[in-house]
């Protein structure tokens, strides 16, 4: 594609935008928000997006349906614009937690929201660790689904692991532990999870052998730390050697970063910058997906294959 690429970012992440843009010897082109009296909001895109390849950066944290909204008010400006494609780079899509009727006459937030997403003008989608890969599905357009594994295991390869074990908290998520266990040449258990509400969940077991042994429990997504929390107890029982938390995508909302570091026997939280989180923290380690993201970008505005990310 011959298309100058122009790159916008919400008000979401303006950091991790520049990051990209950095990478990618890009400028990023500026965002008019407005706000009016009765609340509603204004997006002008301060930049010619006639025929570009436009790239607007834009995770759903807190407030996630202001940010929302700002992402579609986006597409729909870039549209209007004449652009020739438009490419939502949502690092965190949070709504895919809302991927399935469990209950009587609840909404579906994960299809819902993608269906709003090309409503407004997307054409293309790129994002990162998905709460479930099925809500991949849910888009009518082509999605580019990046993971951090490789982050991960880069970082943790710095260490001694001739004692270590890689934990998922759940069955559900045993499939991407298995393959961050397997880039760095390591055993695998998993949590035998039951959640009862978005606050309340147990484990019964851990299914695996962690006696002894250096435990990196790794996830997608740390909110309010409840499992991990939960994980903490039972592993305790087990008389671990040490724990280390590893996730992609650190909301620790409700002061879960101080609970998780509060505990003496963990010795580091780590997660990527997918999302805003501080960078001060003594426990934690904050890794950066921007050059992932940004040749993700490269290659999508050039034709190649995104796929070469995920070779190990």
């Amino acid at each position: 594609m011959n298309a100058e690429i122009v790159i916008f970012s919400g008000r979401a992440h303006p950091r991790l935008a520049d990051e990209i843009c950095a990478h990618l010897s890009v400028p990023r082109s500026l965002v008019r928000v407005t706000r009016f009296a009765n609340d509603c909001l204004e997006v002008q895109l301060q930049a010619n997006c006639r025929e570009r390849d436009v790239y607007l950066i834009q995770p759903l944290v807190a407030p996630v349906q202001e940010h929302l909204v700002e992402l579609l008010l986006m597409a729909d400006a870039a549209r209007g614009a004449s652009a020739g494609r438009v490419t939502a780079v949502m690092p965190h899509y949070s709504y895919a937690r809302s991927d399935k009727k469990d209950a009587p006459r609840i909404s579906i937030g994960g299809r819902l929201v993608a269906d709003l997403l090309v409503t407004a003008g997307v054409d293309r989608v790129l994002t990162l660790t998905l709460h479930s890969p099925e809500v991949h599905g849910f888009f009518s357009v082509p999605v580019d689904h990046l993971h951090a594994l490789r982050e991960l295991a880069e970082h943790f390869r710095k260490r001694d692991l001739s004692r270590a074990v890689v934990l998922s908290p759940d069955l559900g998520y045993a499939k991407s532990a298995a393959a961050f266990a397997r880039r760095l040449g390591l055993p695998v258990a998993a949590g035998a999870k039951e959640r009862f509400s978005d606050s309340k969940v147990t484990i019964s077991a851990i299914i695996g052998d962690v006696a002894d042994r250096d435990v990196i429990v790794v996830d997608d997504e740390i909110a309010r730390g409840t499992t991990v929390l939960e994980l903490l107890t039972v592993l305790r029982r087990q008389e671990v050697r040490s724990i280390s938390i590893a996730c992609t995508h650190g909301v620790f909302a409700d002061g879960a970063l101080e609970k998780l570091a509060a505990a003496e026997d963990v010795t580091e939280i780590v997660c990527t910058n997918s999302v805003p989180v501080p960078d001060d923290h003594p426990k934690l380690t904050v890794l950066s997906v921007a050059p992932a993201l940004a040749e993700a970008i490269r290659r999508t505005h050039d034709g190649q294959s995104v796929s070469v990310l995920f070779e190990q």
